[in-house]
């Protein structure tokens, strides 16, 4: 086992801001802090810190460089520390309360990000995502769709509570439909108080404002649905219940091959994995919150929509009924192994066979390995890790999203 003290030279810690980032060079394998300084988060200021670094550390190109906030904040020096050759991973997690006592700056936070990797594992260092090609392109499009879905549904619901307020001749005792959205939009305004005409105007701009996201989302989807075509993650498509936008989900968070260590980190990143919350004689698991959660709400879906459409799932569906456990634990059953069929075909640690329900010898991620039995306090077995795999057969035609 090779830690990041023995294979890296030099750590180059780095605190990032809005306006400035803060780095600061450690020596390895005792962690050493030789200098630190802090340049501004401008095109000039990101060329200045790398060719610091550079001169401090000889122009090794082995240094490890460890950023916080590497997605966001970090994300434009991470891309230029990577353009002039340096190794680049995302800052370990800490513990707040070890520093509790001691103080707080920027350039204290950068030794710290610098120092919590050096005993690390190199295998556990965690990857920045892909930043250029068609996951970049996607990772735009879904954020844009998140931001359109979200202001429809606001608009909708909206538009609603307005039409059960005013008696403008809709009835909006349910959800509305498409066609009554349209209609509000082709209303003209009308001889009427001053209330009821205000109402009416409103009512117009919001369900314009709902027909203009809803063609801004196809829009969307057929260029997502464009670039998926020229990605790995196209042979999703090919599964039950995966249509382009899950799919193009799950891309963005697998991001490129060996970023994902085995089928369990993917599982992990979903946040489907069992957490052991055992103690004693008690032996249970309970549900991860943690995770990508816009991963894991998609293979919530497809676990939901394979449920209404697949025979296969409804076979799985009815025989775990049977065995006396309910819909919510069965929903959830599936998604421990749903992993394997939702990373990218060309990911080299995972796989993307087909599963049929109950057929024997279907491996599970090995995070699930601990075996479960019943509760001694509740008398009760645990829903999660299940003992079938998720059932990906073949089906005709079910609803994708």
């Amino acid at each position: 086992m090779a830690i990041v003290a023995h294979t890296h030279p030099f750590v180059i810690g780095v605190d990032t801001h809005a306006r400035n980032h803060a780095l600061a060079v450690l020596a390895s394998p005792n962690g050493e802090v030789l200098d630190d300084a802090q340049f501004p988060a401008t095109a000039a200021g990101l060329t200045r810190a790398v060719t610091w670094a550079a001169r401090r550390t000889g122009g090794d190109l082995n240094v490890l460089w460890v950023i916080e906030r590497i997605g966001t904040y970090g994300a434009r020096l991470a891309r230029a520390a990577a353009d002039a050759g340096y190794p680049v991973v995302e800052a370990a997690r800490m513990n707040a309360r070890a520093n509790r006592g001691v103080g707080k700056s920027d350039p204290m936070d950068a030794r710290c990000i610098a120092q919590a990797v050096l005993s690390l594992d190199v295998t556990a260092l965690r990857h920045p995502r892909a930043d250029d090609g068609v996951r970049a392109a996607v990772r735009v499009l879904v954020a844009s769709r998140d931001h359109m879905s979200t202001e429809r549904t606001a608009a909708v619901n909206a538009l609603t509570a307005l039409l059960r307020v005013s008696d403008l001749g809709i009835d909006a005792r349910r959800p509305l439909t498409s066609t009554q959205i349209a209609t509000v939009t082709a209303w003209r305004t009308r001889g009427e108080d001053l209330a009821t005409a205000t109402a009416r105007e409103e009512a117009i701009r919001l369900a314009k404002r709902v027909t203009t996201l809803d063609g801004e989302l196809k829009t969307n989807t057929k260029r997502v649905t464009e670039l998926l075509a020229q990605s790995p993650a196209r042979e999703l498509l090919n599964q039950p219940g995966i249509g382009p936008v899950t799919a193009v989900v799950a891309l963005t968070a697998w991001s490129h091959p060996g970023r994902l260590r085995s089928e369990a980190a993917f599982a992990s990143l979903a946040g489907v994995n069992p957490i052991p919350a055992s103690s004693g004689n008690t032996i249970r698991h309970r549900l991860n919150r943690g995770g990508d959660r816009r991963l894991n709400r998609a293979l919530h879906m497809v676990i939901v929509t394979r449920i209404r459409m697949d025979p296969l799932t409804r076979a799985y569906v009815e025989r775990r009924t049977a065995e006396g456990r309910s819909l919510r634990e069965i929903r959830r059953s599936p998604r421990w192994s749903m992993p394997a069929s939702s990373a990218p075909a060309s990911s080299t640690s995972t796989t993307t066979s087909t599963v049929t329900p109950g057929s024997p010898g279907t491996p599970r991620p090995r995070s699930t390995s601990a075996p479960l039995r019943p509760s001694t306090r509740t008398g009760r077995t645990p829903s999660p890790p299940p003992t079938t795999p998720t059932p990906n057969g073949s089906a005709a035609g079910p609803t994708r999203r």
